[in-house]
């Protein structure tokens, strides 16, 4: 049975599951009753972070327009546009036994695309999730959902796998940023210059 998490509480992912090492982590929401004239389009990304809290290079920045670590460590399943169905709206694949070395923890969140032309921020957003599941067994871990009232923000960090002794685990976040995905690629060290 999944572990159902809230914010800023810790689960070790490989403690508890031996030989655990190829995970999927999928995130999910629905648009709330308020029409804001427009689609909404959410975009997942994935920063992997050496020990200064930054990126060690620009492939460490993995979205849309950069699907797959080069390590083979991260792979993103895609842009989804809609955010229409039941389930992930997105999928960020991990192995962690290749993750690199240099890299000590990884952040996941998510984005609204064109938020400030289209009028739109994470208070239009409901049932937004994150939920962590053996790629191999397809048994779900852990679930965090995310809850929170956002009303100006445009990026979330939903959570973030990192590194401890030698052991994986997750930390439930909830974090909004305003202005987007430019603030969030700061805040990691990404130049979007």
């Amino acid at each position: 049975m999944a572990i159902s998490l809230k914010k800023g509480e810790k689960v070790n992912l490989t403690k508890d599951n031996p030989g655990l090492s190829k995970i999927v982590l999928g995130l999910g929401w629905d648009i709330n009753q308020y029409d804001t004239g427009g689609s909404f389009d959410l975009d997942s990304s994935a920063f992997l972070l050496g020990d200064n809290g930054k990126i060690t290079n620009e492939n460490d920045f993995i979205f849309y327009g950069n699907l797959t670590h080069k390590s083979g460590a991260l792979k993103h399943m895609g842009d989804n546009r809609t955010g229409e169905g039941e389930g992930d709206d997105e999928q960020i694949k991990v192995d962690l036994s290749a993750v690199p070395e240099n890299i000590s923890k990884i952040v996941f969140t998510a984005t609204i695309y064109e938020a400030e032309e289209r009028r739109q921020n994470f208070g239009q957003i409901s049932n937004a999730f994150i939920r962590v599941y053996d790629e191999t067994t397809g048994n779900e871990i852990l679930r965090y959902d995310l809850g929170e009232d956002f009303s100006i923000e445009t990026a979330v960090v939903f959570g973030e796998l990192y590194k401890n002794n030698k052991e994986w685990k997750f930390n439930a976040i909830g974090s909004g940023f305003q202005g987007g995905l430019a603030a969030l690629c700061a805040n990691f060290g990404v130049d979007v210059g």
